[in-house]
């Protein structure tokens, strides 16, 4: 799973003391997720600004400096913006424990910052890890999991913690939205997502569709994950009736779940997950029909990795990612393994299509790939921007 905002505090707490780095240049990790969106790659981790990076003609990786777009951007950048295929906007917020605890913002195509709109709706502070974007909306959870910063002040317990009494929400705002006044919230009790996978509208008007991995026994996830299971869900939610419905997808403990980039926001058929077995390491991965609930869909495929072989999060990449008229599977699934039986690491390119999601490609590389968080794969044409 992803850092926890408790992780990067603790370890920027020992770094700074210990006079290791100088907290004006930075004090997050950017350990999360990368994206790349206006013509610059970034590196996230949800504390902290985003780091602009670049890739050098070596094949390293230099670091360039925190970016706050033009001093528009007045805080964090959550891990996981969503970037529309069609109008190469890229959505996103921040959250933190002092109020507005929730803030929703965009960026046009060519990375320019629109005004925060800040979300008084959320009441009290919540770990809002992810969220789900679709044509006309931005959709945020409100989980069990929330923060307490005036127990971390007075050291009488960690920021983060669960509360068995809050019932899980969902809230919907307009995607271009000026402000707040719009913002619908809906309960989903026993629902919390940390990452959302997909989510779109269906034709009616009134009916949205999430899948999400859903964490069952959250009260492990601070400390135990091991003891958790994630269980793909279709979330379906009338937004004129305030109905919630869910449907498992998989009963299987699958997380990193990825889609076919082009389909963000639009109705979409397949899902690529890591197995967890246990949570954190992925012993495999699977893809997953999502047209349809577990006894009419389900797994469609499934590629263990051996014994003693654990891989990260997948990613789709497609064959012909300008082709409107492509299949939405027709792509290869990326990922790399460890073996912890030979201490080698490999980078897997399987088949998406094929039904045993076929290893195409196997490149042992020369060191071990830790296992990280999240991954992204950026064309050689973007890559030439930067």
């Amino acid at each position: 799973m992803s850092s926890f905002p408790t992780c990067d505090n603790v370890s920027n707490l020992i770094t700074n003391n210990a006079g290791q780095y100088n907290p004006a240049n930075g004090f997050g990790l950017a350990n999360t997720s990368l994206a790349f969106f206006g013509n610059r790659l970034y590196a996230l981790g949800e504390s902290d600004l985003p780091y602009s990076v670049r890739l050098t003609s070596n094949g390293d990786i230099e670091t360039l400096g925190r970016h706050d777009f033009n001093g528009k951007l007045l805080g964090s950048l959550t891990a996981h913006p969503k970037i529309d295929p069609e109008t190469s906007e890229t959505f996103a917020f921040r959250y933190g424990p002092v109020s507005p605890f929730l803030t929703y913002f965009y960026f046009d195509a060519n990375g320019n910052k629109h005004p925060d709109v800040p979300i008084f709706s959320m009441t009290r502070p919540s770990f809002l890890h992810d969220f789900a974007l679709t044509k006309n909306y931005a959709i945020f959870t409100d989980i069990q999991i929330g923060m307490n910063p005036m127990k971390m002040i007075f050291r009488k317990g960690a920021l983060m913690g669960y509360d068995p009494t809050k019932v899980p929400r969902l809230g919907f705002i307009p995607r271009y939205a000026k402000d707040e006044s719009e913002m619908k919230w809906f309960d989903a009790p026993g629902f919390n997502f940390m990452h959302a996978i997909n989510a779109w509208e269906e034709d009616d008007g009134n009916t949205v569709v999430m899948i999400a991995p859903n964490i069952l026994f959250i009260e492990h996830v601070l400390e135990r994950m091991d003891l958790i299971h994630a269980m793909v869900e279709k979330v379906t939610i009338n937004l004129k009736t305030g109905l919630v419905k869910r449907d498992p997808i998989s009963t299987r403990n699958l997380e990193f779940g990825v889609i076919n980039p082009a389909f963000v926001g639009k109705k979409n058929k397949y899902v690529y997950a890591a197995i967890g077995d246990p949570l954190p390491k992925f012993t495999g991965v699977v893809k997953l029909d999502v047209s349809n609930g577990e006894c009419r869909g389900g797994t469609v495929a499934t590629r263990i990795y051996g014994p003693g072989c654990y891989g990260g999060e997948p990613f789709f990449v497609a064959k012909e990612p300008d082709n409107p008229e492509a299949e939405e599977d027709d792509g290869y699934l990326l990922s790399y393994v460890h073996d912890e039986n030979t201490e080698e690491t490999r980078f897997l390119v399987m088949d998406a299509k094929s039904p045993e999601l076929e290893i195409v490609a196997a490149v042992n590389l020369p060191g071990r790939v830790p296992y990280g968080f999240h991954g992204l794969f950026v064309r050689e044409s973007d890559l030439n921007k930067l």
